[in-house]
């Protein structure tokens, strides 16, 4: 059933097409970071080791307030490898297991990128698609990925 909520269906399922490759990003990242929690070695390998846990877990929490909120409008999440690699924007290396400062810069470039296309997808939501509620939603996500950016940008200041 489509909610009666003073969206039309046409902008709840354009809303959703853009919460898709939102959850895809969070999926994305959270794996990478996942990867490189698992992988980190060298002198701050502790300090990173909990740092890189500390934000997946923050990402994993975001995960399911992303899918969620798709319910919310009525359309299912996805929630397959395939799914969600057909959706992120963000580039995957298989294979390459970079020192801790070039993950650290990897991490944040992608939190960055993130950032630039939630604040688009804000826009959208609220002026072109009259989803107030899913601007909000989507701009306290953005406010955690700067959290999260300026964390890792401080190794390098």
């Amino acid at each position: 059933m489509i909610p009666n909520i003073g969206i039309s269906a046409a902008n709840l399922k354009s809303v959703t097409q853009i919460l898709s490759v939102v959850l895809a990003n969070e999926v994305t990242i959270y794996t990478k970071t996942r990867k490189f929690h698992w992988n980190i070695c060298g002198d701050s390998f502790m300090e990173l080791h909990k740092l890189f846990e500390n934000q997946y877990k923050e990402i994993e929490e975001s995960i399911d307030e992303v899918a969620e909120r798709i319910s919310k409008l009525g359309s299912k999440a996805i929630g397959t490898m395939e799914e969600f690699m057909g959706n992120t924007t963000i580039k995957e290396h298989a294979g390459v297991y970079p020192i801790s400062k070039e993950m650290i810069k990897e991490l944040l470039e992608d939190h960055e990128s993130v950032i630039i296309s939630l604040r688009k997808n804000i826009d959208d939501c609220s002026e072109k698609y009259k989803d107030v509620g899913s601007s909000d939603f989507l701009t306290a996500l953005m406010e955690k990925h700067e959290t999260i950016a300026w964390t890792l940008r401080r190794y390098f200041n």
